[in-house]
């Protein structure tokens, strides 16, 4: 619930030192020639200090109604489509199209979700919670995805905003805030003139930042023209020469009104943005219509914050009546919004479409559908870009995978593949049952997770391959920046238990028996291994979106602490060694307003145990062109084993900001990318005896390091990175440096 209210709390030392550094470079950025006006200067001080007042986070209790529309539309239709000779006999589609309050061009509404709620929360113990009272629908959607994935995208992207917020997180991107804390040093006011907001008496201030390029708003303020400097309306807009991709215009308006006791509260929160990802390519309108009413600061009983979870959904959510949304329905529904199921329903009949839709979701869904709205897929073929990929020890290798859905059963889910290596003449399988202790709406990975799976595998792979976050047979993939001529074969059975909480914790148990056979250029004694592994993983305020391919986090912020310990069993299933491995991370993001933001993860491993070389402690190695976050992209296959190992991997992604200072290259809308990889090992006697040629161990006195810069948003699409080996170059496996790239789509 950060709309409202957030905790400000900043680790001293690093905040302290990432300040000064910004303070500098910021200092070379902003142009000589950009003075504030003394008299807004003053004014706009006033308003800041007086933040804490006037925020609704500093009374003890409060509760308030939230309702909120998003409504996604195909934006600028033109009289002269209808013209074409495939919609002469299609009235019906004309009847859908309205005109936009915001822009005054026609648009077509495709999706239009409804939510209604009640928000509450308490100072101290500080604890917030979201009761969702109803959601209500409608979307042609559910034509082209069945995963919801486009509203929660929507969502995601365009969240809600709390002006006292220091940073407003906007477009996935962070904004400073017209009135936070380093508003003065960022923006540049001017007073206007007094101004009247109904009957109420303001200041009127217009704002824009001092580089213009930057990651910023432009706007006005109205401030009550006495001595409560609260802030009554505020309109923004992102700067046309803003580095922000795919937002043709974007406009914001809050309105603050006074209740009985003379606070002052959020009571309008309308936005709404033109998008377009290339202009060959049609634009999209997304309207998000807030309204906030029933504030109450009186006292809360306990039992509203019982247990971690901090957003419930009533189970009638989906199921209410028409008398309900009365109710609660602050702002009508347009014509063409009460009749988007309709209109859905009347689009399926088109057999253009229908096609249409298949060749899409093969290739953006990356499976496809084996069903018809009538009767839903209760097979999916896929992944796609796994049916033919290469390697060294099978030559060119085609595969086939499938998996049932929830519309076959929503607890019992079957999944797999078989694949044919042409050089080596092998065939393998791998045959997966998954039984999920919740229901689910399509996919058994959807959140949270709760799920009891085993699965038996026979296969081919590189030791590298575990560290890849997509499938090991992924096409792309297989283009390798080295030659990958260790390999083994495995043959494992797997029994997992995986329950995830909504409040970020999950925990994971599972046990393994698993038989390991050198392949191609490595050398070591087949083995088998039976192993328990369990893990914690705590992550408060996280939050997923559902894919075909994967789920994928929505709020990036949140910091992720794992801790993990595997112990194998000698003898058990004829395993043939017992040890002890833990494994320790954490993940944090820091924003750092318009300087963009940092993601630094440290790990952490110790093999307790005497273990053969395949079961020590190795890098997280990428060995593919393809960029993988959180992996070293010059560590060659295999290069550094270890007992001991501990590495830190520092992203630091700059906006633009520096881009935006030079005159030529700020026009082409480039982003800088910073990246310092480094790792420490060591191994112990007992473990070093063992080593194959061309693998080594770190030096304890002497730290791996390399070093990455990058451009992304080359095209609005590719990221591209220059990676350097600092140190240990004298190895015979050593690389100097590279280039790395990937697809990188980013507001």
């Amino acid at each position: 619930m950060r709309h409202w209210f957030s905790v400000r709390t900043i680790s001293s030392g690093l905040s302290t030192s990432i300040d000064i550094l910004l303070l500098h470079l910021m200092m070379l950025c902003t142009p000589v020639c950009a003075q504030q006006n003394p008299d807004a200067t003053e004014l706009m001080s006033k308003v800041i200090a007086s933040r804490t007042y006037n925020d609704l986070a500093s009374h003890d209790f409060c509760q308030y109604d939230k309702y909120a529309k998003l409504t996604l539309s195909i934006n600028d239709i033109t009289p002269q489509m209808f013209e074409l000779p495939q919609y002469s006999n299609q009235s019906w589609l004309i009847n859908q199209v309205e005109v936009c309050p915001y822009n005054s061009k026609l648009i077509l509404p495709v999706s239009v979700e409804e939510t209604a709620s009640q928000r509450f929360y308490r100072k101290s113990p500080h604890d917030e919670n979201t009761v969702i009272r109803g959601i209500n629908t409608a979307s042609i959607n559910d034509v082209v995805q069945k995963d919801e994935t486009l509203n929660a995208v929507m969502k995601d992207v365009f969240t809600d905003i709390n002006l006292y917020d220091d940073q407003i997180r906007l477009l996935r991107h962070a904004f400073t805030s017209p009135i936070g804390k380093d508003a003065l040093a960022f923006y540049r006011f001017h007073i206007v003139d007094t101004a009247y907001v109904d009957l109420d008496k303001c200041y009127h201030l217009t704002f824009f930042p001092y580089n213009q390029h930057d990651f910023g708003f432009r706007g006005d303020l109205y401030i009550l023209a006495d001595s409560s400097w609260q802030v009554r309306r505020c309109e923004m807009t992102v700067p046309r020469q803003s580095a922000v991709n795919f937002v043709n215009d974007l406009q914001l308006t809050q309105e603050y009104s006074q209740l009985p006791d003379s606070s002052w509260v959020l009571t309008v929160d309308d936005m709404f943005a033109e998008l377009q990802k290339a202009p060959s390519l049609p634009s999209f309108a997304v309207v998000r219509t807030t309204r906030y009413n029933n504030y109450s600061f009186d006292e809360l009983p306990r039992r509203l914050f019982k247990g971690k979870q901090t957003e419930v959904t009533d189970p009638s959510a989906l199921m209410r009546s028409d008398n309900f949304w009365s109710q609660h329905r602050q702002v009508q529904l347009t014509s063409a919004e009460r009749f988007i199921n309709a209109f859905a329903s009347r689009l399926q009949k088109g057999n253009h479409f229908n096609a249409g839709m298949f060749v899409v979701q093969a290739f953006v869904d990356n499976y496809v559908e084996t069903g018809t709205k009538r009767h839903p897929s209760k097979v999916d073929i896929g992944p796609v870009n796994t049916l033919f990929t290469a390697n060294y020890i099978d030559g060119f290798r085609t595969r086939l995978s499938a998996r049932t859905t929830a519309n076959l059963d929503p607890n019992l889910f079957l999944s797999g593949y078989v694949a044919r290596g042409w050089k080596s003449r092998n065939n393998y399988y791998k045959g997966e049952i998954t039984w999920s202790f919740n229901k689910k709406d399509y996919l058994p990975r959807e959140y949270p997770r709760r799920t009891l799976i085993f699965h038996s595998t026979y296969d081919v792979m590189a030791p590298t391959d575990r560290f890849l976050d997509t499938d090991k047979d992924n096409v792309f993939a297989a283009m390798k920046w080295t030659s990958v001529e260790r390999m083994m074969f495995y043959n494992r059975q797997q029994l997992s238990f995986e329950y995830e909480t909504l409040w970020g914790l999950k925990s994971t148990l599972r046990a393994k028996t698993e038989r390991d056979t050198p392949a191609g250029d490595i050398d070591f004694l087949p083995f088998r291994s039976t192993e328990l592994y369990g893990e914690l993983r705590f992550s408060p305020g996280e939050g997923y979106m559902n894919t075909k391919q994967r789920r994928l986090p929505v709020n990036l912020n949140a910091p992720v602490f794992t801790l993990g310990h595997t112990i194998g069993f000698k003898g058990l299933l004829g395993s043939d060694y017992r040890f002890h491995m833990t494994e320790a991370s954490i993940y944090k993001r820091f924003p750092l307003n318009s300087w963009g933001k940092m993601d630094c993860r440290l790990k952490g491993a110790v093999q307790w145990s005497e273990v053969p070389y395949m079961l020590l402690v190795m890098p997280e190695a990428n060995l593919s062109y393809i960029m993988s976050e959180n992996t070293f992209e010059l560590v060659n296959d295999m290069e550094f084993l270890s007992d001991r190992y501990a590495s830190a991997i520092v992203n630091w992604d700059l906006n633009g900001k520096l881009f935006n200072c030079l005159p030529l290259i700020r026009s082409l809308k480039w982003r800088e990318w910073i990246a310092v990889r480094c790792m420490w090992g060591s191994l112990s006697e007992k473990n070093s005896r063992h080593l194959p040629s061309n693998t080594f161990s770190l030096r304890s006195s002497t730290p791996y390091w390399e070093l990455s810069l990058g451009i992304h948003n080359i095209f609005k699409l590719f990221h591209v990175e220059y990676v350097r080996r600092l140190n240990y170059l004298d190895l015979p496996t050593a690389h100097k440096h590279g280039v790395r790239l990937m697809l990188h789509m980013k507001f």
